[in-house]
């Protein structure tokens, strides 16, 4: 596939860089480079992508976009995030072809965890 006028990158603020380097390391196992202190460069995080110091967060109540992670095991990862200092905002829900839930990161930003793995047939009609 062309990367031409393709999404190519993604940037969020952090707070705090090295809680954001050991939260999305210990629970998704992302990888980091750093560039000076108010930067890092994402790794096996499915997108290239990067956390730039700022005092600001994202979120869908703000119009902000909510970056959806893939889970195939949706609890366990949700147990995870709460377990390394995130915060669920949706419980689990369903919706049509899948489950998902909100979390924010310990800096505040929303993101959502979704899977699909264990639903039957019927699940998604």
């Amino acid at each position: 596939m062309s990367k031409h006028e393709k999404i190519n990158y993604i940037e969020f603020p952090s707070k705090d860089i090295g809680k954001t380097k050991e939260f999305f390391g210990e629970v998704f196992n992302w990888g980091f480079t750093d560039y000076g202190p108010d930067y890092i460069a994402v790794s096996n995080a499915g997108i290239d992508s990067g956390f730039f110091l700022s005092d600001h967060v994202v979120s869908q109540e703000k119009g902000s976009v909510l970056v959806v992670l893939f889970s195939n095991t949706l609890e366990s990862t949700r147990d995870k995030i709460e377990q390394f200092g995130g915060s669920i905002t949706k419980p689990i829900f369903s919706f049509p072809g899948g489950r998902r839930f909100h979390f924010t990161d310990p800096n505040g930003n929303e993101y959502a965890v979704w899977s699909d793995v264990g639903l039957s047939e019927n699940d998604n009609e």
